[in-house]
């Protein structure tokens, strides 16, 4: 558990320990935007089954395709992070430009939040029937790609999101809680694809907050300053 809310810049651990903690938090982070999805999948899934018709597939085999794309994305962050760290260890420490790097990196959330790619992919996750209907795939390996397919949206659509919670403390329960509902409030809510410039502001402040005062970011765990600050001036 060594590092665990260690705020920005926590370390990742051995590479195991990290897949199984980041699988369960995709998990647990993606499942009440993801079921809306999953339940049109399930719904169709039975319906086609009672026609008679073949290539029924469990449920769970696209929840695990998804997964396996989110699996995807944790491995290609946990190796940028390897990277960065033996590239210039001293540079991201938190007393020198570490909180810049945080910094920069939730301006380059907020910025993301406005990209075409964003929208096409927000579009595709809130419409769980048109992607279920018209991308249908019988059997187990058909629905195990269409998982995949959908998880790779879902990434292309909150892969900036996660940038923002490893730059945050990728342990921090409150800041996973905090990127969990705004991905449901983006994908879920009925006007929630239109809330992408006031999520892109708050980003963009929210960093520059953090690369000018992080002491001051209620329930940021600032290294080396002790418990997370609870309150304006802590």
């Amino acid at each position: 558990m060594h590092g665990m809310d260690a705020g920005p810049g926590t370390d990742l651990g051995g590479l195991g320990w990290y897949l199984g903690v980041w699988v369960t938090m995709m998990a647990a982070m993606m499942l009440p935007s993801v079921a809306p999805m999953v339940l049109v999948f399930s719904r169709v899934n039975r319906e086609r089954a009672r026609r008679g018709s073949a290539g029924a597939a469990p449920t769970w085999v696209f929840v695990a395709g998804y997964l396996i794309a989110w699996t995807a994305y944790g491995l290609v962050a946990y190796g940028l992070y390897r990277v960065a760290k033996d590239a210039a260890p001293h540079f991201l420490g938190w007393n020198r430009g570490g909180r810049y790097v945080a910094g920069g990196a939730l301006v380059f959330t907020g910025l993301y939040e406005l990209t075409p790619l964003k929208e096409v992919c927000l579009r595709h996750c809130r419409g769980p029937l048109h992607f279920v209907l018209g991308g249908w795939r019988d059997g187990q390996t058909g629905a195990l790609r269409m998982g995949v397919e959908h998880g790779l949206y879902c990434v292309g659509c909150c892969w900036g999101l996660m940038v923002a919670l490893f730059a945050l403390g990728v342990m921090s329960l409150a800041w996973m809680a905090m990127i969990a509902a705004v991905i449901f409030v983006q994908k879920a809510l009925p006007a929630g694809d239109r809330l992408a410039p006031v999520f892109a502001v708050a980003f963009v402040a929210l960093g520059v907050w953090v690369a000018v005062s992080p002491g001051t970011v209620p329930g940021l765990h600032v290294p080396g300053h002790g418990a997370p600050a609870m309150h304006m001036g802590a």
